[in-house]
């Protein structure tokens, strides 16, 4: 058993390591003998979250510790292999541990607790081939004469989650044919790879025949029947109709440009403009709903109000004089003046029940950088002479409209507040939506938000990939410190 592992007897040193320890993994056992197998698996786990979790065990056929078990009431003698394994973090008592027994499973789950199960921990997802390393990533190309294709995916993309069921299923219906493979590449470690076979967003999955690389699978179905299809006839990516453009579409809305604006807005006394992007998703999202809401204004003759449009990648000047720098904005203007900019009105109901009686909406909240916090926000000129003043870094990629950054930010905030005393540390934050500080988030690797780097003295050491609340932002900075201290002791000890 590795000496990693904290060996517990007594109630009172559980409760002690409980309050000192803030991610424990538990082993509660009917026997030492039926501990012996996962004790094997759980020493390497300890080596590899050493720092970042503990692991405990607990042997309740052993007459002292018997008591801790009960206690804790945890009875391993009414599960079929007589052991169970209980998480803890921050001193209470969090979830019974019910994904896969294995190494690279628990290890992923005390990184990250409350993170979703690894892709091969589905049971349905099985004759899908997980690749975890480079090495073996071309071993797999070296070996298999089958046309393969390479799901090059991350953990917390969207777009991936809602392909991997269909992805799996054709893996199966196509299984001693065709070889459906997944990789998750989201680490630094792969930068080489995605470098390699140019993926830029996630997923991209690329076709290889015999080891070599073809084609990307692109702009094709998302089904199993589409992926099984175009793998009997493989294609190189076909080019995309184009979209017609919304002002080129029959519909109510007035479609206004740099030339034709103020005579526009002059002319109609209530005007409610929506300034869009053809990429923009929201935007696409929210046109049916502008265009119904057009209509039914339309159709009221009574009506001074109308809606307009303005395509900002096309129409600059009037873009850039209104400041327009995200999409869909929505501005009212009034007797040919701007009179507010309203972002919560997404639905038709919310729009015409605003037009029926327009009123000032209520200010924004300020952005966060505006707020006065711990959090250090850096810009491209500035980012790395701040970061060289600091031993230990940990900064926040983000974009304010991204929903995963706005759950991890007060986390974030919170965790920088507990380190605002101590001089060597920083918990930095980079808005990546800011034309400044686009080069630097590409440059430093970012490829999805929120992304969050660690650095010493301004030099990149790895990407955290951890827990994103409080607890595991606070963890990862604690225990550089803890090591510096450490360092620090053993020099005095041999002075």
């Amino acid at each position: 058993m590795s000496p990693l592992i904290e060996k517990i007897s007594d109630h009172k040193d559980f409760k002690k390591l409980l309050r000192t320890r803030n991610n424990i993994l538990a082993l509660y056992s009917k026997s030492a003998t039926a501990a012996e197998s996962p004790l094997r698996l759980l020493s390497d786990v300890a080596q590899a979250v050493k720092g970042r979790g503990t692991i405990a065990w607990i042997d309740c056929g052993d007459a002292e510790s018997r008591k801790v078990c009960r206690k804790m009431k945890v009875d391993p003698n009414s599960k079929e292999k007589g052991v169970e394994l209980m998480h803890y973090k921050d001193g209470a008592f969090h979830t019974e541990y019910n994904r896969a027994v294995t190494l690279k499973s628990v290890v992923a789950f005390l990184k990250d607790p409350e993170g979703a199960p690894l892709w091969e921990e589905d049971p349905l997802a099985k004759d899908v081939v997980h690749v975890d390393s480079e090495k073996e990533f071309r071993r797999l190309l070296k070996k298999e004469d089958r046309h393969l294709l390479m799901m090059f995916y991350a953990p917390w993309c969207g777009v991936c989650k809602r392909m991997m069921p269909s992805y799996q299923q054709a893996a199966t219906e196509l299984k001693g044919t065709y070889v459906l493979a997944g990789m998750n590449v989201h680490s630094a470690e792969f930068d080489k790879i995605k470098e390699e076979y140019n993926v830029r967003g996630y997923p991209t999955i690329c076709y290889f025949e015999k080891g070599k690389f073809l084609f990307h699978y692109e702009n094709y179905g998302a089904t199993a029947k589409d992926i099984a299809e175009w793998l009997q006839n493989p294609l190189p990516p076909q080019p995309q109709a184009p979209e017609t453009p919304w002002a080129d579409e029959e519909n109510a809305v007035y479609h206004l440009t740099d030339e034709d604006f103020d005579k526009f807005i002059r002319e109609h006394s209530s005007v409610l403009v929506m300034f869009h992007a053809p990429w923009c998703g929201h935007c696409k999202k929210m046109k049916p709903e502008y265009e119904e809401a057009a209509e039914m204004l339309h159709v009221a003759s009574d009506s001074p109000d109308v809606l307009a449009a303005v395509d900002a990648t096309v129409n600059k000047a009037v873009a850039e004089r209104f400041h327009i720098s995200g999409f869909p904005t929505l501005k009212y203007f009034q007797d040919g003046e701007e009179k507010y900019t309203l972002p919560h009105l997404r639905t038709k109901k919310k729009i015409i029940d605003w037009l029926q009686n327009p009123q000032a909406p209520l200010p924004p909240e300020p952005a966060w950088e505006e707020k006065l916090t711990s959090v250090l926000h850096l810009a491209g000129e500035d980012f790395r002479e701040s970061l060289k003043k600091k031993k230990h870094a940990l900064v926040m990629f983000y974009a304010p409209w991204c929903p995963h950054c706005k759950n991890s930010i007060p986390h974030f905030t919170t965790a920088a507040e507990l380190f605002k005393e101590d001089r060597k540390i920083a918990y930095a934050a980079v808005d990546c939506a800011k034309e400044q500080n686009h080069d630097l988030c590409k440059q430093e690797g970012v490829d999805g938000y929120p992304t969050f780097n660690y650095y010493n003295y301004g030099k990149f050491v790895e990407k955290y990939n951890g827990e994103r609340g409080e607890s595991g932002f606070a963890t990862f900075m604690r225990t550089l410190r803890e090591k510096d201290h450490e360092r620090v002791g053993k020099k005095k000890d041999e002075l």
